[in-house]
């Protein structure tokens, strides 16, 4: 063989093991060329909320996001290996491809395409333009609002209608038209107490008028006593007779005190009575008018009814009546009771009380003109009364700890 010849076949195994090697290293790059498009795919796959699958067929494919959540808008600028040329595919959203990738890459499961398709039409309008959509907690606020204020406008259709019908029995009544239950014996019951809560409110007025004035006299006499005292000093003369009359006036000024002590109990004791036991059972009373007042409307309501023709239209209408009568019924009953029962105990209570302080009244006044010391404070002990001495409005904040 020539040498021509000879070297040709030895250079032949070379150039296929350069072939080869070139190969490889092509291979390689298309490798990671692959394997970067698939990051970056993946990467604007979750920006924009959705996943686009990368396809190459021996081609360097960059893909370039410029849609929205859509995905609507895509350009894939595509080049041959080895081509100086490059051209840009505009290309509607990716509905998948025959060809297998070269590089491993993530496709997403058929579910969760369902779940980014629903996702998109959701967030996305029927131009492409983003849906104002509303929570599921927000429509029920709504709803619960809605039922609010359905339950309040209601109660004030309730309202407005019950105080019609009570405004109507009131004006009826007044004009002579209308007819009235009557309870004739806790009616004079009720006026009785009413009749004794003034009586009672005058006595209260009068004792107080009396305490007023007595506590002047005391402070009058303690004054007069303090003036004969001094002068007693001073006019050796007149000393017997100054001491004499500034002792009588002490004496007179300290039981004095002792029956202001006593007549501010008996004030004490008749105000509570009558501004908060009577006046308890009066609101009792009121609530008792009030509610008669709703029974009777309703009662003249429903025997309007009765009296009227009976057809589909207005059966109802008494069935209705009906049972809101009874209601008013019950209701009434059960405040007659309670203020019938008031009544009772309030009387019992009154006659309790006012013994007791009417005896001290007495005794005490007795006592003070009387000039009896020793029975004046007997008095005070037999009810619990405790004076304060001359000078102490109470004890400090630093005692009271």
């Amino acid at each position: 063989m020539s040498e021509s010849t000879m070297s040709a076949a030895s250079e032949a195994p070379s150039l296929a093991v350069d072939s080869h090697t070139a190969a490889a290293e092509m291979h390689a790059q298309d490798s990671e060329s692959d394997s970067e498009e698939s990051e970056m795919a993946e990467a604007s796959a979750r920006d924009s909320a959705a996943e686009i699958p990368v396809t190459s067929n021996g081609e360097d494919v960059k893909h370039i996001m410029t849609g929205g959540p859509t995905l609507k808008e895509t350009r894939i600028v595509s080049s041959n290996y080895g081509s100086p040329t490059e051209g840009i595919i505009e290309a509607d959203p990716y509905r998948g491809s025959s060809f297998f990738p070269k590089s491993p890459v993530m496709f997403p499961s058929n579910a969760a395409a369902s779940r980014l398709a629903e996702q998109a039409q959701d967030v996305s309008g029927p131009a492409g333009g983003l849906k104002n959509t509303q929570s599921g907690p927000v429509v029920i606020t709504d709803d619960i609002s809605k039922n609010i204020a359905l339950e309040k406008l209601e109660q004030v259709k309730k309202w407005s209608i019950s105080t019609y019908k009570c405004t109507r029995q009131v004006l009826s009544e007044k004009l002579g038209r209308g007819s009235k239950t009557v309870d004739l014996e806790l009616e004079s019951q009720i006026e009785i107490l009413r009749d004794t809560k003034k009586k009672y409110e005058n006595l209260l007025r009068l004792a107080r008028q009396m305490a007023i004035q007595f506590y002047q006299v005391v402070q009058t006499q303690r004054q007069l006593g303090d003036a004969f005292g001094e002068l007693s000093v001073k006019s050796p003369e007149l000393h017997e007779e100054f001491g004499y009359n500034a002792e009588t006036q002490k004496l007179l000024c300290k039981n004095g005190e002792t029956l202001l002590g006593a007549i501010n109990f008996f004030i004490a004791s008749v105000n509570t009575l009558v501004n908060k036991t009577i006046e308890d059972t009066l609101i009792a009373v009121k609530h008792y008018e009030n509610a008669r007042i709703e029974y009777d409307a309703y009662r003249t309501d429903l025997e309007e009814l009765n009296l009227g023709p009976r057809d589909a239209i207005t059966i109802p209408k008494i069935e209705q009546s009906q049972q809101q009568f009874q209601i008013y019924k019950e209701k009434f009953d059960q405040l007659r009771g309670n203020v019938s029962i008031k009544l009772k105990f309030l009387e019992e209570n009154k006659i309790k009380v006012m013994h007791n302080q009417l005896l001290l009244f007495q005794n005490a006044v007795s006592a003070y003109f009387a000039g009896n010391q020793q029975q004046l404070e007997q008095v005070l002990k037999q009810f619990h009364i405790k004076l304060k001495a001359p000078g102490s409005d109470g004890p400090s904040w630093l005692e009271e700890q």
